[in-house]
């Protein structure tokens, strides 16, 4: 069997040439129709571009890179699959490197990524500001920059994230109805979401006129295991074995949640008798759980899938881009009995 080539495609779908490859590339010159009529007939004869031709042509390396803090976290791994969807039928091949919340990692990343020559780069920062300057040079070199998820950072680009704040303030605010009072919010030291999130908490105690307590807000290191869950037993010693000043616990990313049920199943802490349990989470496993965890679900896949559109249309732009745009998209609230 021969193989399709874009002549069959526009042939039979009655299109010039150039438009089927435009189709592929999801140039933002093709309309949303047509691009999907032709990807969809790409896909089903298993139609696979050139890619090296057209590199060689157009003095590009179809490549895109990605920075993540870690592949192994749940909410990034389903962030990624996202980006690979939407990269499957255009002509881009994607590499992704980690910056294990490391500053130093991070520019490594980028320098190493610059090096290979990519056409742009999606990036989840390490902080508000971690390597500025080395993304605003990737910029000014004509190299398209998109920020996911960490979507507080300082860079002037296109950004694509959730409402934190909001998904802070429904869990806060869900804890509050359930009559907690002493709730304590546990975070990551220089998380990137961090602030949003911290500020919806405090919206959420403000509007049931609740105190904010300092001592009810705790950053600690959620790379670190064993740091990690020194912290989460220090606290819950200090605050709740020893002087019952915690009801419920508000948890900033998926690590901390799930290693805060784990801890206090082994204090023999009942969950939710003693303290409720709620948090940002996207394990599959949340409802496995024993009890079953309370979590805000983040569309990870769906922050994938439209970075990637929108760099790829940026990429193909002919013109430069001077107004941005920040999407946040919403959380869901999925109560289970962890808080209830």
């Amino acid at each position: 069997m021969s193989r399709t080539t874009l002549k069959d495609i526009a042939l039979e779908l009655n299109i010039s040439v150039s438009t089927v490859s435009k189709a592929l590339s999801d140039s933002y010159e093709i309309s949303e129709a047509t691009k999907k009529m032709v990807q969809e007939y790409a896909k089903k004869h298993n139609f696979h571009p050139n890619k090296l031709a057209r590199s060689l042509k157009i003095g590009k390396s179809n490549t895109i890179g990605v920075i993540v803090s870690n592949i192994s976290n749940t909410f990034v791994s389903q962030i990624l699959d996202g980006i690979q969807i939407a990269s499957q039928q255009t002509v881009y091949d994607i590499i992704f490197m980690q910056s294990r919340e490391d500053e130093r990692i991070e520019k490594n990343c980028i320098d190493v990524l610059k090096m290979r020559g990519i056409d742009g780069l999606m990036i989840a920062p390490v902080s508000f500001d971690s390597n500025i300057e080395e993304l605003k040079a990737l910029i000014k070199a004509k190299i398209p920059v998109i920020i996911f998820d960490r979507i507080n950072h300082a860079l002037d680009t296109f950004k694509v994230g959730v409402n934190n704040f909001q998904g802070a303030y429904s869990a806060t605010q869900h804890l509050i109805q359930r009559g907690k009072r002493r709730i304590l919010h546990i975070t990551g030291k220089n998380l990137g979401v961090a602030q949003e999130r911290l500020n919806g908490f405090k919206a959420a105690l403000a509007d049931a006129a609740i105190p904010f307590d300092e001592k009810h807000y705790i950053e600690c290191s959620f790379n670190n295991t064993a740091e990690l869950d020194r912290t989460i037993k220090e606290i819950l010693t200090k605050e709740y074995i020893e002087h019952k000043n915690i009801d419920a616990i508000f948890g900033a990313t998926d690590v901390i949640t799930t290693r805060t049920l784990g801890i206090l199943a082994e204090l023999q802490i009942e969950v939710p008798a003693q303290i409720a349990v709620i948090g940002f989470s996207n394990t599959q496993i949340a409802a496995s759980l024993n009890p079953a965890l309370s979590t805000v679900v983040q569309p990870a896949t769906e922050i994938g899938e439209l970075a990637t559109k929108k760099l790829i249309e940026t990429i193909n732009r002919t013109r430069p881009v001077h107004e941005f745009e920040t999407i946040e998209l919403p959380t869901q609230l999925i109560i289970r009995k962890s808080s209830l």
